[in-house]
């Protein structure tokens, strides 16, 4: 036994213009991971067994500026969430898929086929749209401007109506 302690995790929820939000931090402030509440039971907990296996997990608040800049993001501030520390667990693959979609400047857009020729395996459009479903940190790591080949709206975990909300938000088209 190494008798280092478990992870603790804390979530916030915050509301936000498209349902509440739930953050989750590190003892050190850091981000680990953002869903939706209607997403939470289904997918944020599993994310979070998956990234931050036996960590405890506590209802508590998130730093002052981690609130702070998803508030400015929501406020009209698209840039906000981009300085935002964040830290999670993953795969080499995924982690270089989650660097490549914060490459994604607010109010554009990439295809599947774009990033998965950006992070160097075009032939892995399936395996960067699994990554890109895994990402733990929505909005921060924005998985929301990947679109499908023809533009037109793919999956988004938080459902396509948040999607279309936070690219018009973002001023970037998609059908």
């Amino acid at each position: 036994m190494n008798g280092k302690r478990p992870e603790t995790l804390t979530l916030d929820r915050m509301a936000t213009p498209i349902g509440e939000a739930v953050i989750a931090t590190d003892a050190e402030g850091v981000l680990c991971a953002v869903d939706w509440e209607d997403y939470f039971e289904a997918r944020m907990r599993r994310l979070l067994e998956r990234h931050h296996r036996g960590a405890n997990i506590s209802t508590g608040r998130a730093p002052a500026a981690v609130r702070a800049a998803f508030e400015a993001y929501f406020a009209g501030r698209i840039d906000a969430l981009d300085d935002l520390a964040w830290r999670t667990n993953g795969t080499a693959f995924q982690q270089a898929v989650w660097a490549a979609l914060c490459e994604i400047p607010a109010g554009e857009t990439r295809s599947y086929s774009a990033l998965a020729a950006r992070v160097g395996r075009p032939a892995a459009v399936r395996a960067v749209g699994l990554a890109n479903g895994s990402n733990p940190i929505s909005l921060v790591v924005p998985c929301h401007r990947v679109i499908g080949a023809d533009g037109s709206l793919t999956g988004y975990g938080g459902g396509l109506e948040r999607k279309r909300w936070l690219l018009a938000h973002e001023g970037a088209a998609a059908s």
